[in-house]
């Protein structure tokens, strides 16, 4: 029989339980994902990979023009993903809209894992998408609509922000419960996060991504995006402007002392990602 690890076991891997399985005591003859495998297997939170396949290349195929046609997109520095881990890997960004930012990095995910350097040009690298990448949210957000719903079960891991509800100013504590989500995301593959919490630009990072970096001490890949705020509306669902340039820059992983203080990791990541006051003052 198919030897397929389970959600939730140590050695799950949603990437790995979609390849083709050869085994010769298969009782299904040339068992494949579609067959044997992808209609049974799920991801750490029990969603269902075909399911997630359909979801990410429908996005795929509905998106891919508003970054390469409508619009032009420079994505450089994806050498530094080419000898990743496969798992466990936080990729920390500063953010510009709700999803469009999101979606164009998870664009670039695929491309790289189907061998395409610095380009989403070529999209074939939809038919073989990277599944288990996933990206952090606010769970109000990704509950807005039948889009943001379709969109988290491609690949949110939904949290509760600790200092607004809604309009609201609230200060809140953490919900531990979702940092154990993210350790799942992180356990099974690479994980988006923005450290600020937030659309607008320079606001100083939140402390959760320090409770991240200290509980599962995951690679960390900085990335600086630009222009899509003037591409797209707040939550990245619609066109403002066309012909927009837009940028995605990667940049090697970092090598933080998590001894340090936590400020002190907070402005070394701020620094990264490009949004610490030296990079405001330079305006």
């Amino acid at each position: 029989m198919c030897q397929i690890q389970q959600p939730g076991s140590p050695n799950f891997d949603s990437e790995t339980n979609i390849r083709d399985c050869r085994l010769p005591n298969c009782p299904t003859a040339n068992c494949n994902v579609s067959l044997c495998n992808m209609s049974k297997r799920r991801d750490p939170f029990g969603h269902k990979l075909w399911i997630k396949r359909a979801l990410i290349k429908m996005i795929g195929h509905a998106t891919w023009s508003r970054y390469v046609k409508k619009n032009t997109i420079t994505i450089s520095g994806t050498e530094h993903l080419q000898d990743l881990p496969d798992r466990n890997v936080l990729f920390v960004s500063n953010h510009q809209t709700y999803f469009a930012d999101v979606i164009a990095l998870l664009h670039v995910f695929c491309a790289v894992k189907n061998d395409q350097q610095d380009s989403i040009s070529d999209k074939s690298y939809l038919r073989q998408p990277r599944l288990n990448s996933y990206f952090v949210a606010a769970e109000e957000t990704m509950k807005k609509g039948i889009l943001p719903r379709i969109f988290a079960y491609a690949g949110s891991v939904s949290i509760q922000r600790t200092w607004k509800h809604g309009t609201e100013d609230v200060n809140r504590k953490v919900r531990m419960d979702d940092i154990s989500n993210i350790g799942l995301a992180l356990s099974d593959g690479w994980v988006i996060n923005f450290p600020q919490g937030t659309t607008k630009p320079f606001v100083k990072g939140r402390r959760g991504v320090i409770l991240i970096l200290k509980k599962y001490n995951p690679v960390i890949v900085p990335v600086v995006i630009d222009g899509f705020s003037k591409a797209f509306n707040k939550s990245g669902l619609k066109m403002k402007k066309k012909g927009t340039k837009l940028s995605i820059r990667f940049k090697e992983k970092m090598n933080i002392d998590l001894q340090k203080p936590a400020d002190d990791i907070l402005e070394e990541i701020m620094d990264a990602i490009e949004q610490s006051e030296r990079f405001q003052s330079k305006l």
